[in-house]
């Protein structure tokens, strides 16, 4: 545990708070104070942020707050977290729906604009071999972040008011922020942007220009599609545990946890068994996983109240989930080039969110016609074209190194 990957668990706690805020205890809120599932699907909508943050992520690069180009930026964004969050609580989610919505964008915005600094800080901070190590820290400090909105603020909820459960997990931002003013800035090794049109163009071009139209073209569609099955299936998940009778109690002792250390477990065992299967097979066989995995939330909607079941359905799904994961940024990572860390992961991992902003916008109005059962079914189904893909961006018996010096 090194001073780099301490800092690795503050970037990962800090990425992961705001946005777990927003997929998990902003829903259990809404549907505890009586809002219809069409509604809280089309808050998915309010993702949008992490969709379209590559458009303003080469301004991170091309200027420069007072305090830093990665500190600065951070700073500016941790603070606007910590003071926007507490805001949901002075709402009433009958009156207000609009209201905290638009409120609810402006904090995706303030957490997108987190994750591309975090990012390119963070691929700044560690030299190449301690690459692996360090996203595996973070990610893994990024999921156990979910314990704060997915389960304390939850066993809160049922004990005191809603506005005073928003500040107090609003404080959870303090150490990244505290982080963010006693780290130092990172060395610029290839220098920044001269120009922002610089700062925007070549990444893309670098891009394109290295795969081919074609080969770009595909790339992209597969880091679309792989995580869409599974991004669908999970994104009512608190409403789906309310609907099938589970306290909220139950699902922040039960649910959140189960599904938590499973999740870790199987990241840190992907990122292990990576290195044997190399990152093509792990993205077929872990793929796999997440995949027939889904099939268990199936199940359990057919299923009477069960705490075991419940708890076994959501740790198979997360630990395929978390093996999935570490395939997946893995895969990501290789693909981008080191010149234009920051705008290509922004662009990549922009490109991942799509579905658990539009795709998922729907899940409501999906849920309320075939039912939870068919909907799950529907998930298992839409996950299939992305393994099919690999069949063109990860051949079974080619390494990605090779793929990845057939074209550079």
């Amino acid at each position: 545990m090194s001073r780099k990957m301490l800092i690795c668990v503050f970037t990962g706690f800090s990425s992961g708070l705001p946005l777990y805020i927003l997929i998990s205890l902003l829903p259990a809120w809404l549907r505890s104070e009586g809002v219809d599932l069409k509604s809280i699907g089309l808050f998915a909508l309010i993702n949008l942020p992490f969709t379209w943050k590559f458009l303003w992520a080469p301004l991170f690069d091309r200027y420069t707050p007072p305090l830093g180009r990665r500190r600065g930026w951070l700073l500016i964004a941790q603070i606007l977290l910590l003071l926007s969050i507490p805001t949901f609580g002075a709402f009433n989610p009958k009156l207000d729906i609009w209201a905290i919505a638009y409120l609810a964008t402006v904090v995706a915005f303030f957490s997108a604009c987190q994750d591309i600094v975090l990012d390119a800080y963070r691929r700044e901070l560690l030299i190449d071999a301690e690459l692996g190590l360090g996203n595996a820290v973070h990610v893994n400090a990024y999921k156990i972040a979910g314990l704060v909105p997915g389960s304390l603020s939850l066993i809160l909820a049922d004990h005191m008011a809603w506005s005073s459960v928003f500040t107090i997990t609003a404080l959870f931002m303090l150490p990244g922020l505290i982080m963010t003013l006693l780290v130092t800035e990172p060395l610029l090794r290839n220098g920044a942007p001269k120009t922002l049109r610089a700062a925007v163009v070549e990444p893309f071009k670098e891009f394109i220009g290295r795969n081919g139209m074609q080969s770009a073209l595909t790339i992209l569609a597969f880091i679309f599609l792989y995580k869409l099955g599974d991004s669908m299936a999970t994104a009512l998940a608190t409403p789906f545990y309310l609907d099938m009778g589970y306290s909220k109690t139950e699902i922040g002792l039960i649910a959140k946890n189960a599904g938590l250390w499973p999740s870790v477990v199987g990241g840190l065992l992907g990122g292990a068994w990576m290195i044997k299967l190399g990152i093509n097979r792990s993205l077929w066989i872990f793929g796999a996983v997440q995949m027939v995995a889904i099939l268990g939330f199936a199940w359990l909607a057919t299923a009477s109240h069960n705490i075991p079941l419940l708890g076994l359905v959501i740790g198979v799904e997360a630990f395929g989930v978390g093996l999935g994961t570490a395939a997946f940024v893995a895969y990501i990572a290789h693909t981008t080039h080191p010149l234009y860390t920051a705008t290509q992961f922004a662009l990549f991992t922009s490109l991942a969110a799509v579905p658990r902003t539009f795709a998922n916008a729907a899940t409501g109005y999906m849920v309320e016609h075939l039912g939870w059962f068919q909907f799950f079914m529907l998930c298992f189904l839409l996950a299939i074209p992305g393994m099919a893909l690999l069949i063109k961006i990860a051949p079974w018996n080619e390494t990605a190194a090779s793929q990845t010096s057939s074209t550079l």
